[in-house]
């Protein structure tokens, strides 16, 4: 493949980013990531800020893409209209050292992590078509439902919320997008009627430890370090004994809060990279998929906002 050619910098507003990473492709470029033997993911660097945030700094390459993502993570600023996440991923040519993008970085983040779970429910989950019960109504809870509807056609949704008035916003959203929605105020009740669950909360408290239906597949986004946790450690638990836990990377080991915290071995889980690229069998019945984040996934997501971007010159 010839090296990019656009011989300028594309700087992406949060509505041009969306549009440059459509669910399905999306979905399909991380797959194709996954197998590339050339992408290269170094540790992310995370650092604690003055007040409890952090600043992350995520970079990734392959043979023609490098980028860094450069966002920081502000907890305190819920509830103040300010967003929780902020900043920018940077993708370079690597053959000439150009800039060739710069990308919204929260919208990345929302849209990859989204797809992430839709890639893992494809291939982990025995019910795909719902209904999918959604723990947390602010950004990456609207992310999960819209790619859940648009890659695995799940038409009905079911919405758990510490505040009422983000889950009637997601519900209205839903139901503008041609989804049946209800919103609930017990998620663990709401678990028996949705084989598919994702929590994407900012993982502060429990917000799931219900066990799972038979059929029951959880993706848990929230908590990407040890000390955080959305999930009870008797439910993960539960899935590690009765059913299966696969983690996104290795690099959950020392970032699956919610598995730590309930003392399982990490290194033991499967990754999604072992189920999609066959070097295990993709595990039926119960299933956790623990997401921590991971700077392929915004590889991934460059590299298709850089194809979406070229078909459209």
């Amino acid at each position: 493949m010839n090296h990019l050619q656009p011989a300028m910098t594309s700087l992406l507003s949060p509505a041009e980013t969306a549009a440059a990473l459509p669910w399905r492709a999306l979905v399909a470029g991380i797959a194709r990531l996954l197998a590339d033997k050339t992408a290269q993911v170094p540790a992310r660097l995370v650092q604690p800020l003055p007040g409890g945030g952090s600043l992350f700094v995520m970079p990734a390459l392959d043979s023609r893409v490098a980028i860094t993502k450069l966002i920081t993570f502000t907890p305190a600023n819920a509830g103040t209209g300010r967003p929780a996440i902020q900043g920018d991923v940077v993708v370079f040519d690597t053959a000439t050292g150009e800039r060739r993008l710069v990308l919204d970085g929260p919208t990345v983040t929302a849209r990859r992590t989204a797809a992430v779970s839709a890639l893992a429910a494809q291939w982990l989950a025995t019910d795909r078509a719902g209904p999918l019960l959604v723990v947390g109504a602010g950004v990456q809870g609207r992310a999960h439902m819209e790619a859940f509807a648009e890659v695995l056609g799940v038409r009905e949704v079911h919405i758990a919320s510490r505040s009422e008035a983000s889950a009637q916003a997601l519900a209205r959203h839903a139901r503008e997008s041609g989804l049946t929605a209800h919103v609930t105020g017990d998620a663990d009740a709401a678990l028996a009627h949705c084989p598919l669950a994702v929590t994407c909360t900012p993982a502060s408290q429990i917000v799931l430890g219900a066990f799972p239906r038979e059929d029951g597949f959880v993706s848990a986004v929230g908590a990407f370090n040890p000390t955080m946790a959305e999930l009870s450690p008797r439910l993960c638990r539960h899935f590690a004994e009765l059913g299966s836990v696969v983690v996104d990377t290795a690099d959950a080991v020392h970032e699956a809060g919610d598995l730590i915290q309930a003392g399982l071995q990490v290194t033991e889980f499967a990754t999604l990279a072992d189920v999609v690229c066959g070097r295990i069998t993709a595990p039926q019945g119960q299933v956790l998929f623990k997401s921590c984040g991971w700077a392929g996934w915004d590889l991934a997501a460059a590299r298709v906002a850089l194809d979406s971007i070229g078909r459209a010159l």
